[in-house]
């Protein structure tokens, strides 16, 4: 009997070990946007030796993990979607701790508020599954996430991010000494809070920013942060943004951006982590460090950036030497996006007309643009039906009087061979 007991209390205390190793996750319980994207920063912990993160899954029921697993587990009928890798910015963080920035697409949260007007709850899971490689039961965690607005209750998060030139050109051209042009980025949102940050330049020469250096200050672990590669710094910028979920942040001091050495520059945006409650991470509550971790401003994905030119010399010679057509991989055009033909703006110019010939001169492709455009991007047929062919193009300064001012040099275009059947249409 003796024995039988020991063994029943060998047995408890086993368990109890196997359950106190249970992973936990902070903050366990969110509100989402249920009428577009949100994303959240988690923190997991502690990770048992051994263990690793593997699928996480957004579902509108769970059901107990089917043993020996461990927690709860997605009802497979309710799934309505994985985390895509294009979003996962999840890492391991300190000892025993683990980041995940939980993205939400639009399309899980769709799907989740259509479950709900069919009569489910107003909530729905993110469940992240932990494997053990030393033959432990995977362990199960979930988030709720709570359908709300995109307002102020809302963890403070970037969910897109576009750097806008004056007319909407993909690369700027300055002229040596000349004032750098009025730029902008327009920034979507959910939650409030304090947008706080830098525009940097990456000058001729210098290596270019990875994907990590451009990822937003809060979407890092805490002992990561400020590792990230600086660059010259031209501006800062310190706004609060209320629940509306649009701003508009403008480059100010634009004078301070170097327009003197000529070269290729990159124009980054930098965002620093700020104080936003609903974005907090108890780092103590699930043994993954120590304190809180301020995540506002998190964002599942890198800044994107401006490249702009400077080139020296005069006006006309500066002009007609510096169009250039994108993207071009080894001289050839790059037959998975459409060709932009792209020209620095011409004082005086009325009109420009863009012309590209064939071999025997004679023009395939014809435009007329009015300035401040100063680029085109081809029509989708244009490559399908040139491949293989090497084109010249060049671009016509015509002024108010009906007279060319001037003309780029002419320059030849290598269109790509084998575009995959319907990809230019489909663009």
């Amino acid at each position: 009997m003796t024995k039988i007991l020991k063994l029943l209390i060998l047995d408890t205390l086993l368990c109890s070990a196997v359950i106190a190793q249970s992973i936990a996750v902070n903050p366990n319980g969110v509100n989402v946007n249920s009428q577009g994207a949100t994303t959240v920063f988690l923190t997991f912990g502690p990770i048992p030796p051994g263990y690793s993160p593997a699928e996480a899954i957004w579902c509108g029921e769970l059901m107990p993990a089917i043993s020996p697993a461990l927690g709860q587990q997605c009802d497979p009928t309710t799934v309505f979607g994985s985390l895509p890798v294009r979003l996962n910015r999840s890492t391991a963080s300190g000892t025993s701790g683990f980041t995940d920035i939980m993205g939400i697409p639009p399309s899980v949260a769709r799907r989740a508020y259509q479950a709900a007007q069919a009569g489910s709850t107003s909530s729905f899971f993110y469940v992240r599954r932990f494997v053990s490689n030393t033959g432990g039961p995977d362990q199960y965690v979930n988030v709720t996430c709570r359908m709300a607005g995109g307002g102020a209750r809302v963890p403070f998060a970037l969910t897109n991010v576009e750097i806008k030139s004056p007319n909407g050109e993909p690369v700027l051209f300055v002229k040596s000494g000349e004032k750098f042009p009025a730029v902008a980025a327009d920034i979507r949102y959910n939650g409030t809070g304090r947008l706080k940050g830098r525009w940097e330049i990456v000058q001729p020469g210098e290596e270019a920013p990875s994907d990590r250096d451009l990822l937003t200050e809060a979407t890092l672990p805490v002992e990561q942060r400020g590792t990230q590669r600086r660059f010259t710094q031209v501006a800062r910028f310190n706004h609060f943004l209320p629940p509306t979920g649009k701003f508009r942040l403008e480059l100010e001091s634009a004078d301070k951006v170097p327009t003197l050495a000529a070269g290729q520059y990159i124009l980054l945006l930098r965002v620093e982590a700020t104080d936003d409650k609903e974005s907090d991470s108890d780092l103590a509550s699930v043994g993954a460090g120590i304190g809180i971790a301020h995540s506002g401003a998190v964002a599942s994905f890198p800044m994107p950036t401006l490249k702009f030119f400077v080139a020296g010399g005069s006006s006309s010679t500066d002009w007609e030497e510096n169009a250039q057509v994108l993207p071009i991989r080894d001289g050839v055009s790059d037959n998975a996006r459409p060709v932009v033909f792209t020209w620095r703006e011409l004082p005086d110019a009325s009109i420009y007309k863009l012309e590209v010939l064939d071999d025997k001169q004679t023009a395939v492709l014809s435009a007329l643009l009015v300035p401040p455009t100063a680029f085109y991007r081809a029509p989708s047929w244009f490559q399908k039906k040139h491949q293989g062919m090497t084109l010249h193009w060049r671009v016509l300064a015509i002024g108010g009087d009906g007279k060319p001012l001037a003309a780029t040099n002419l320059r030849a275009l290598s269109v790509a061979r084998n575009i995959p059947p319907g990809a230019a249409l489909s663009r």
